[in-house]
């Protein structure tokens, strides 16, 4: 409840406090501060009001449309600002021709007469900053000592409980995961349990007196102006025509309403808690159900490797028997050969020894036998005799790359990662291990390129395909056509030709399933296609603006997700994504918002015009908005006006729905008007004008809403 007694000004719990018209709340003395003294005759804009009423400054919502105070230009905007954040100005004491903004909602209400009399004192909103500081002071006793609990020291705003120093020391040190955790005074921090602070009992204060009759006390109350008063005041026939009603009654009728807002308050505040409940439960199951499913992955992986350890073994079994076949081919070879050789030597030596006798008779006596011996010897010799009978190179070939390729694709059914998608499967026609003999010769035509799936991806609505062929053919391949279908299983088409084996495809819909493939030709021919693959793109766009299409006055940072522009003019940028398919919501928050001008969000053609606020020209579909109202714009025609505006921290939702050819809009998850643009067709771009220093940063990749209102 802290925030609730703060003021907005200060910082500190409220003094003497004051109810602005827009009915928030600021110190008197903050509020002597941020006085702003005008040119005599001239109303900032804006500031409509008195202090007399609490919505006087409506009074300027029945000005044209288009005019530039109703749309926000020409804002009064201070220069000095205070530590917190709020306009400061020196002390004023002449309240002719003053006027104060409330620094919350920044509407500005001109002074009176009166000055910072004619503010109402928040009395109740007094009483319970008095009570409460009051109940500041009870200790707060530590939730983890076991007897005789003592006062606390911190509180850990993470875990919710309050810890004294032992305690503090043994059960949440200052380091390991708990180093982060934030550890606050326990006078600053709510109660335990997230529990509303309970104050103690109201004090009996004696009735209000009228600001304009310090003599007579509020006893009756204005329906039309909504605020207390005297006998007196209706005597004065201020409230002569109005709705005059007991002050009793409506005190008890209002603590009804707030009594039944609250009772509902409390059925989403409960709902929050068991929903707190149920996360922090996720957690642990998150953690269990990891474990276990790492436990069960690594089994499949176990599997997966101790099959193809059993396969190894029988290969290494196929690769032992032609070696030891190999082996016995050639020793018995070597035996045979070794066991003539030695004849044939013998022989020769013997022969050599004949043709050294002298003996005529005896040489010619044995002479024709040795004739016919070396003669049969030589016959032995013949051609092949003495080449080997097997050769030392293995005839087998070991085709793993159906397997490897499988292996790559291996990924879960459903992939949660939306910036970088794996490919999701791919059609095998076959898978399985061979071995091969050699010498079979390559077709005339290429063969099918093998898909490289470790190089293949996809990004948002781009897919990124990388291929090989694994026997070049005699004849060079001179190029290869690439294919994909429509995205929802039809025709295929051809969307590249030429020599690259990395081709990028972009300007894919989102949320769908593309079918690839590939084929290589040559001067013979064309050849088959590869295998076919699927790619799936992200289910949400992921995107920024686009540094190159803005205009030179737009200034990007945070890598081009955070823009700004401090120029006067309305200047526009472009997202970098492009969507004709599908329905598709990103936000834009409001990092930066004063002087109250009118920014605008919306959709863009790629030519739209750069330099004058979105939606003026007939290339662009926009909501422009300031801090109270919001209109529709195409072809500079204003259509729709809706009250409520942005501020800072605001977050505006676009949803482009091309699936029924519609633009809505949001702030702050809630639909923002009718349904603003129908009947949209063709491409389109993510778009916004900025002027006067507004900054905003892009969000993407988000889920669209559910509470769409039915047209």
């Amino acid at each position: 409840m802290d925030e609730e007694l703060k003021c907005p000004v200060c910082g500190s719990l409220f003094k003497d406090p004051i109810l602005l018209p827009c009915s928030h709340n600021v110190c008197l003395a903050c509020a002597r501060n941020i006085i702003v003294q005008t040119p005599e005759g001239e109303t900032p804009p804006h500031c409509r009001a008195s202090g007399n009423s609490d919505y006087d400054y409506l009074d300027m919502d029945k000005m044209s449309m288009y005019s530039e105070t109703d749309s926000g230009y020409g804002s009064y905007t201070p220069c000095l600002k205070s530590p917190n954040g709020v306009r400061v100005f020196p002390p004023t004491l002449v309240h002719r021709h003053c006027s104060i903004t409330c620094p919350l909602c920044h509407r500005s209400v001109s002074l009176d007469e009166r000055g910072l009399r004619g503010f109402p004192r928040n009395r109740l909103l007094e009483s319970i900053v008095s009570r409460y500081q009051q109940g500041r002071g009870a200790a707060v006793k530590c939730q983890l000592c076991d007897r005789n609990p003592v006062d606390a020291t911190v509180m850990c705003e993470q875990c919710d409980v309050f810890y004294c120093t032992p305690c503090q020391q043994r059960c949440h040190p200052s380091r390991g995961p708990l180093a982060k955790h934030r550890l606050v005074p326990p006078t600053h921090a709510p109660a335990a349990g997230g529990q509303p602070q309970k104050l103690p009992g109201a004090t009996v204060r004696k009735p209000a007196s009228c600001a304009d009759h310090d003599s007579e006390n509020f006893s009756m109350y204005c329906v039309s102006c909504k605020t207390p008063v005297c006998l007196k005041c209706l005597d004065d026939g201020k409230h002569g025509k109005h709705d005059i009603k007991p002050l009793s009654v409506m005190w008890k009728q209002h603590k009804c309403q707030l009594s039944q807002a609250l009772n509902g308050v409390s059925d989403k505040a409960k709902d929050a808690k068991e929903f707190l409940v149920q996360l922090k439960n996720m957690l642990q199951q998150i953690q269990e159900n990891g474990v276990e499913f790492e436990a069960c992955l690594v089994a499949q992986c176990d599997s997966l490797i101790e099959a193809l350890t059993r396969q190894k073994a029988k290969l290494l079994t196929k690769v032992t028997k032609e070696k030891d076949y190999k082996l016995k081919v050639v020793r018995d070879q070597i035996t045979h050969c070794t066991m003539k050789l030695r004849q044939t030597t013998g022989m020769m030596e013997f022969c050599l020894e004949v043709i050294k006798e002298n003996d005529p008779s005896g040489f010619l006596q044995i002479s024709d036998a040795l004739v016919k011996r070396v003669t049969s010897s030589q016959d032995q010799w013949v051609k092949g005799a003495l080449e080997p009978k097997v050769g030392a190179e293995f005839d087998l070939t070991l085709n793993s790359d159906a397997l490897l390729q499988t292996i790559l694709q291996l990924d879960f059914l459903q992939s949660k990662d939306v910036q970088e998608a794996p490919l999701m499967k791919q059609v095998h026609e076959g898978g399985q291990t061979a071995v091969e003999s050699p010498g079979v010769e390559s077709a005339a035509v290429p063969t099918a390129p093998l898909l490289q799936l470790e190089k293949c991806s996809t990004r948002n609505n781009s897919a990124t395909l990388a291929w090989r062929v694994t026997a070049p053919p005699s004849n060079p391949i001179e190029g290869y056509v690439l294919e994909l279908d429509d995205g929802n299983g039809g025709q295929y088409r051809e969307v590249y030709v030429g020599k690259e084996t990395v081709c990028t495809v972009d300007g894919l819909h989102f949320n769908s399933a593309y079918n690839a493939r590939v084929k290589a030709y040559n001067s013979t021919g064309v050849g088959p296609y590869s295998k076919t693959v699927v790619l799936k793109t992200s289910d949400v766009a992921w995107f920024t603006f686009d540094q190159s299409s803005a205009h030179r006055d737009i200034v990007l940072t945070n890598d081009n997700q955070t823009v700004s522009c401090s120029s006067y003019d309305d200047r526009v940028v472009l997202g970098t994504a492009a969507f004709s398919k599908g329905v598709h919501y990103w936000e834009l928050s409001v990092d930066r918002y004063d002087n109250h001008p009118d920014p605008a969000f919306g959709v863009a053609r790629i030519n739209t015009v750069k330099d004058m606020m979105l939606g003026k020209d007939d290339k662009a579909w926009a909501m422009y908005v300031d801090n109270n109202r919001s209109w529709f714009m195409h072809n500079n025609s204003h259509t729709n006006r809706a009250e409520g505006g942005i501020s800072k921290g605001a977050k505006v939702g676009i949803l482009l729905d091309l699936n029924k050819h519609t633009l809505t809009f949001f702030i702050n998850q809630e639909q923002h008007g009718p349904m603003a643009f129908e009947n949209l067709e063709g491409v389109f771009m993510p778009a916004v004008s900025l002027n006067r220093n507004v900054q905003v940063t892009l969000l993407t990749g988000l889920e669209v809403p559910k509470n769409i209102k039915q047209q």
